[in-house]
């Protein structure tokens, strides 16, 4: 039997408020997708900030069961018509969360501090002029600002503070938020991340990005190798032209002199290389690959992209690198 969430026909609905749309389905099926690990995490206390028309944080509730595991749910807004939409929706569906309008978390920062085990966030993530940011009714939930972010990067940092050393955080990001920079600033503070879900529509590619506390690994300075050889000009620069656009990842250039390991300079710190010493036999994930083709990981905390090279202009790289 598949595991319960929101129904759609019982969703309320106001003519000021979000309705689920690409995005809310997306964050949904990530959660979806993480239900065994979350049934495992065996969360206290989840909370949603812009709860909208309340179909995410039900799925949720739904999805983990609120007598079972005796969860506590909270969810937040600022549009109050939203609050009053989702109270709807939780009773529609026989689950309940305390419902607070307010910015984000405010007012709830030092109450709910390091105790929130799962939050989930849609943020207004849309690039729109800052002065329609903030504005009430329904554009509240879609106007982010320069390159969607200004809501964004609001979020973050209280997000750190709430969440408890287990928690665990699902945002919905646009390409245009510049994910993989996001990852860095979490990473900065000291959390993992992956795209649970990435979703392209004719309109946007969304990226619902899983963020959580890495205890095992702290970011000290500039986390990447260094190859004490330098590489000829011109010499990346062509093999960066065989890249295809990555969704998560953007050039920051090449470094002078010493390259880093990374020499395909990312906004994200650390990318592990695999590279095999004997051109003739590469492994990627552990699979012999064929000779005649080498494959490039790139692991951006979590974020997997394989792409493939021409053979010979990389063996030349890889032969002033290594």
């Amino acid at each position: 039997m598949p595991p319960k969430i929101a129904q759609i026909r019982l969703v309320s609905s106001h003519p000021e408020v979000y309705e689920p749309c690409d995005d809310s389905f997306a964050l949904v099926d990530a959660l979806l997708a993480d239900r065994t690990n979350l049934l495992e995490h065996r969360p206290t206390l989840c909370m949603e900030v812009g709860c909208g028309s309340g179909y995410v944080i039900t799925s949720l509730a739904l999805m983990l069961g609120q007598e079972a595991y005796g969860a506590y749910y909270i969810a937040t807004d600022i549009n109050p018509h939203a609050v009053r939409v989702t109270s709807e929706t939780l009773q529609a569906h026989g689950v309940h969360a305390d419902l607070i309008t307010t910015e984000i978390a405010s007012g709830l920062e030092k109450r709910l501090e390091g105790l929130v085990d799962v939050m989930v966030v849609n943020p207004p993530y849309v690039p729109t002029p800052e002065d329609e940011v903030g504005r009430e009714g329904i554009a509240s939930a879609w106007a982010g600002g320069e390159n969607g972010r200004s809501v964004i990067d609001k979020i973050l940092p209280i997000a750190d503070k709430l969440m408890s050393d287990r928690g665990w955080l699902y945002m919905v990001t646009l390409t245009a938020n510049n994910p993989s920079e996001i990852c860095l600033q979490m990473r900065e503070k000291g959390y993992a991340s992956r795209i649970v879900v990435q979703r392209s529509t004719e309109e946007e590619s969304l990226h619902v990005i899983k963020f959580w506390r890495d205890f095992d690994s702290q970011p000290v300075g500039n986390e990447m190798g260094t190859v004490n050889k330098i590489v000829p000009a011109g010499v990346i620069e062509s093999l960066l032209s065989q890249v295809p656009g990555l969704s998560f990842w953007s050039m920051l250039g090449v470094y002078e002199g010493n390259v880093s390991v990374c020499f395909i300079c990312v906004s994200v710190s650390q990318f592990e290389f695999e590279w095999a010493k004997d051109r003739n036999d590469v492994h990627f994930n552990g699979k012999r690959q064929d000779p005649m083709q080498i494959v490039l990981q790139i692991n951006c905390y979590g974020m997997e992209e394989t792409v493939a090279f021409d053979k010979d202009l990389l063996n030349d790289c890889l032969g002033l690198m290594i």
